[in-house]
């Protein structure tokens, strides 16, 4: 009786979940097998009138979509590795000697995203930009050139971008895995005579890698949907899948081609993160014995 009680709380998210995920969701995915008419609205296809196939072989049967979808995932990959090899030292560090403090770290660390996604983007571009404070402080100390560094436009400004948006969903895992291990399991492979190395190798990482899976998994997926960084801080030779779509539904206007192209990167995206997430519960297990 109390279960029963407790559970209808989860009437509330579940409608909203269906109402502005599933439903959306699901009107993109009849969309993409369907046309538009002469005034350019969407005409939905079901299964019951058929399925218009075009738009599919469309995107599966050119090689325009390609490079772009393959960047995604490079800078995705990059952005994941660059925020698991300076987020790990951070969260281990807060969590293991942040003392009284290491709450106040924290929320230091998520501060800026109390801050609008945009603005923070349009921040890099003050800062990055060819008149922007970095070009001055360069120039000041006697660097040639207009500007001296060209930040924006390049695909490493893309990534820093990308890194400065999702660097804590990487900490706050890792950091949660680091506080509940057991500190007497470092202090057992120090007392066997293990080099820092060898502890934190066969110890520490075995015991928080649950976190790293967790903070891969929360920085990959929405690093390979971004398209506001792409977009302002880099370049067309830079553009993401998440600037190609927004184009064809914004600009292009044909609906069904941009439900199209959203359903395969799903489906890419679906299938590289089931890889990914056996291949880490194969390690966890090879790790635990």
């Amino acid at each position: 009786m109390r279960r029963g009680f407790w559970s209808y709380f989860l009437v509330p998210p579940g409608l909203w979940l269906v109402a502005l995920y599933l439903l959306p969701l699901g009107l993109i995915v009849a969309a993409s097998f369907g046309s538009v008419d002469f005034l350019g609205r969407v005409i939905y296809e079901w299964p019951f009138s058929g399925w218009d196939l075009s738009n599919y072989h469309t995107v599966l049967g050119s090689a325009d979509y390609l490079p772009a979808f393959f960047r995604s995932l490079a800078f995705a990959l990059l952005t994941t590795a660059l925020c698991l090899v300076i987020g790990y030292p951070v969260a281990y560090v807060i969590a293991r000697y942040g003392g009284r403090l290491r709450h106040l770290f924290v929320v230091l660390l998520v501060l800026p995203w109390f801050v609008d996604y945009l603005i923070r983007v349009y921040a890099w571009i003050v800062l990055l930009g060819d008149n922007g404070v970095v070009n001055g402080w360069l120039g000041d100390l006697g660097m040639k050139g207009d500007p001296p560094v060209q930040f924006l436009g390049t695909w490493w400004a893309v990534v820093g971008g990308l890194f400065y948006s999702y660097f804590p969903f990487m900490v706050l895992p890792i950091y949660a895995a680091v506080e509940r291990m057991d500190s007497s399991l470092v202090e057992a492979g120090k007392d066997l005579y293990g080099t820092p190395w060898q502890t934190f190798r066969h110890v520490t990482f075995p015991a928080t890698f649950q976190g790293v899976v967790a903070g891969a998994v929360l920085v990959f997926l929405p690093a390979a949907g971004d398209f506001a960084n792409a977009e302002f801080l880099g370049s067309p030779s830079t553009s993401m899948i998440g600037n190609v779509i927004n184009d064809t539904f914004n600009q292009g206007g044909y609906v069904p081609l941009g439900g199209t192209l959203t359903v395969c990167f799903m489906l890419g995206i679906a299938v590289f993160m089931v890889f990914y997430l056996r291949s880490a519960a194969r390690a966890s297990r090879e790790g635990a014995m």
